[in-house]
């Protein structure tokens, strides 16, 4: 189990300005107790050999570890209409065969949360290949959104930094693939029921 929690840890792309992993929990049995233990490491975060070493006081059947690094994408700044590359979470999780009934067999052993999906779907539809006018604006953020990408050149380049986050995200799923024995790879989103096709018709856009 820490083996195969090391070799996922070792292929986390940190972000240049935020490298190392920043805290470690170790849960027991299911999420409803209480974590067996907590380490913030944002003092001197550690490498994977480092966390999993700190983990083995936790290891058993019906264990969980999570852990919490940085990676840099792209995101836009409506209040300074600037793209800036900056640090987002990155959460890293590891189940037990016995951990919350077994969850791992239905979600997999490893499991990896990468933050907002629209770093990588863009958002109100804005980038999609089918034709027809965007989402209408929810609120006040997401209409100042609008309106921006409505500016000569503006959607070009918002297409452009969501597909640099994309390749990030393929990157680091082919670098998993080729560390790792993965029987199988999924890539979902409570929000975008297709989120791998989305990213497809993103990155074939042109």
């Amino acid at each position: 189990m820490l083996d195969r929690f090391s070799a996922m840890l070792a292929t986390v792309p940190f972000s240049a300005t935020r490298p190392g992993f920043e805290r470690l929990i170790v849960r027991a049995v299911d999420a409803t107790e209480s974590p067996l233990f907590e380490h913030d490491l944002r003092a001197m975060p550690l490498n994977a050999a480092g966390v999993v070493e700190m983990a083995r006081e936790g290891l058993h059947d019906d264990s969980a570890f999570e852990a919490l690094a940085y990676w840099d994408l792209w995101t836009y700044h409506a209040e300074r209409s600037k793209w800036i590359s900056e640090p987002q979470p990155l959460e890293i999780f590891c189940y037990g065969a016995a951990y919350d009934s077994g969850v791992g067999q239905e979600f997999g052993h490893l499991h990896a949360d990468i933050g907002f999906e629209h770093f990588f779907t863009g958002q109100l539809g804005l980038l999609g290949l089918r034709p027809g006018s965007p989402e209408p604006a929810e609120d006040a953020g997401e209409a100042a959104l609008l309106a921006e990408m409505a500016k000569p050149g503006r959607r070009d380049e918002y297409r452009g930094k969501t597909q640099q986050n994309i390749r990030t995200l393929m990157e680091w799923t082919q670098r998993i693939g080729s560390h790792l024995p993965v029987e199988n790879m999924h890539l979902g989103s409570e929000g975008e029921e297709n989120f791998e096709a989305c990213m497809d018709e993103i990155l074939a856009a042109r």
